[in-house]
């Protein structure tokens, strides 16, 4: 094993300015993919590639249990939430997420947030100006809750509540100050919100539709064969509704490639659906969102050579993954093409993490952000817009990054008349 000959510097603070460039600069020289360095004062392994995917989702070295920050569950993921679990106590929790995977579940998902984007087109052709960030996480939020089967009135300020909350959580979980304070008290709110529903559908003082996600998350089962505590339950529903909604960040980032390489929208409208899953893979893939992924070493680890004590992170550069040149080329190139030429490979690209979605930690789901985006993107390209001067950077420093300005439109039309589908 290599041994370190001097002491190891802590780079935490580094992580505050550098964003997605941290991690990145510290497996700048290791051309192996493999750096050791030190972490919140805890030894830390920095790996990056598929092959470290595999070895950083393999049970019998990496834990998830006690490896998320306070913060973090405050913010994204709730506290016990099936991201904190391992080994069989996480297989029985992911039961409740899988029948999510299933192409008819995903299918059903779409159309009830077409349906919620085709009439909300028709109001931003009356509106001013529509900030599509903002818009999409409405038209997700609406839509998500009735595939999910959880009321939500016709009330839009209510809509429009319950987005701004599932966007602060995910919006304040990796920096302090007051995103991070909005995001906790957001957290806050609804997990009460949803707790008080699963008691009420329990009690019988409501009813979930059947075979509703919110029917499943009321009647699963622990490992050892207990309900879900109506806390935990509410908080693993928002853990279908938040990442959902997590997809108003990739249509301001379609928007933002649109704009910048025009050529693309014909070849959406076009291109049928082979190059809308190519689109929304490079989407994936080029926009920052998740910048790594970390656990807690089970046991004495190597990797490539570098020891790790066990305790110690090990952290998976994402970022970096996925804009690696040994693995795309032309990484800072926006090219869906990639996709058509070559075949998505499990651990090659990770923004919503690695290694097996049904057993491991890999996010469930994903499919569901997949289909989505898929759908979404075909219907801005489908759109015809201007584009008023304004803020169109975004930041690496910024954790999640988003288009600054949230990407403003004004005199929105459609090139085609669309039917919503009723659902």
């Amino acid at each position: 094993m290599q041994m370190p000959t001097a002491p190891l510097i802590d780079r935490s603070l580094p992580a505050l300015v550098q964003g997605y460039s941290w991690l990145p600069s510290v497996l700048r020289e290791r051309p192996d993919g493999v750096a050791r360095t030190r972490v919140l004062g805890k030894p830390a392994l920095v790996v990056r590639g598929p092959e470290a995917v595999r070895f950083f989702y393999d049970e019998g070295n990496v834990r998830r249990g006690g490896a998320l920050p306070g913060p973090v569950l405050s913010t994204l993921f709730g506290h016990d939430a099936v991201h904190t679990l391992d080994g069989d106590a996480h297989r029985a929790r992911k039961e409740f997420f899988l029948p999510l995977l299933r192409p008819d579940r995903i299918a059903g998902l779409v159309e009830h947030v077409t349906a919620v984007w085709d009439d909300a087109v028709r109001q931003w052709g009356e509106a001013e100006q529509t900030v599509l960030f903002d818009a999409a996480s409405v038209v997700l939020t609406r839509g998500v809750c009735r595939w999910a089967g959880v009321p939500l009135g016709e009330d839009t300020e209510e809509t429009k509540d319950l987005a701004r909350d599932l966007v602060a959580m995910i919006d304040g979980f990796a920096t302090a100050g007051p995103r991070h304070w909005r995001a906790r008290r957001a957290r806050s709110r609804q997990e009460q919100r949803f707790t008080q529903l699963i008691e009420d559908m329990r009690a019988g003082e409501a009813a979930a539709p059947d075979g509703s996600v919110l029917a499943a998350v009321c009647e699963h089962r622990e490992a050892d064969g207990e309900l879900l505590h109506p806390h935990t339950a509410a908080v693993e529903l928002l853990n279908v509704l938040r990442p959902t909604v997590a997809v108003c960040w990739f249509v301001a980032y379609t928007a933002h490639a649109l704009h910048l390489q025009p050529g693309l929208r014909e070849r959406l409208r076009g291109g049928g659906p082979a190059y809308a899953t190519a689109f929304a893979h490079e989407v994936r893939r080029f926009y920052p969102f998740a910048p790594f992924l970390g656990g807690l070493a089970i046991r004495d680890l190597a990797w490539r050579g570098v020891s790790l004590p066990a305790g110690g992170m090990v952290l998976l550069d994402v970022f970096g993954q996925n804009h690696d040149e040994k693995l795309w080329g032309d990484p800072f190139v926006f090219r869906p093409e990639r996709f058509l030429q070559h075949a998505v490979e499990r651990d090659e690209l990770v923004p919503q993490g690695g290694g097996e979605p049904r057993t491991g930690h890999r996010c469930p789901g994903e499919g569901l952000t997949i289909g989505l985006l898929e759908a979404l993107a075909l219907r801005l390209a489908d759109l015809e817009y201007a584009v008023p001067g304004q803020d169109l950077r975004i930041s690496l420093r910024r954790i999640p990054a988003r288009v600054r300005s949230g990407f403003a439109v004004q005199d929105v039309r459609t090139t085609s008349e669309r039917t919503p589908t009723p659902v």
